[in-house]
């Protein structure tokens, strides 16, 4: 017998891994804007306004809850990355022949 097992964590992880194709992704991804929303709160006195703020309100007050918690929202989605072909890329920063 199997039952739904209570987390500590909220937004549920269950949710999250919904929204990303794997656990490395979204780990990644939220580890990113984590990042983007401290360097936000941290340039807030400076007047740069530079970095796009939290995109939901929330009453968590750690950059990586609020990052989930955008990514459960669905505003914050991973942007696939096209794979280059390492002969290509090579070919591509060779020198060119004299």
């Amino acid at each position: 017998m199997t039952w739904q097992h209570d987390t500590m964590m909220n937004p549920p992880i269950e949710g999250l891994l919904e929204r990303a194709d794997s656990k490395f992704r979204l780990v990644t991804l939220g580890a990113k804007r984590a990042r983007q929303i401290n360097s936000y709160f941290g340039q807030l006195g400076d007047g740069l306004g530079t970095i796009v703020p939290p995109q939901v309100t929330s009453v968590a007050r750690k950059p990586l809850s609020i990052a989930f918690e955008e990514i459960a929202a669905d505003k914050i989605e991973a942007v696939p990355v096209e794979k280059v072909d390492d002969d290509a890329a090579e070919a591509a920063d060779a020198p060119a022949p004299a």
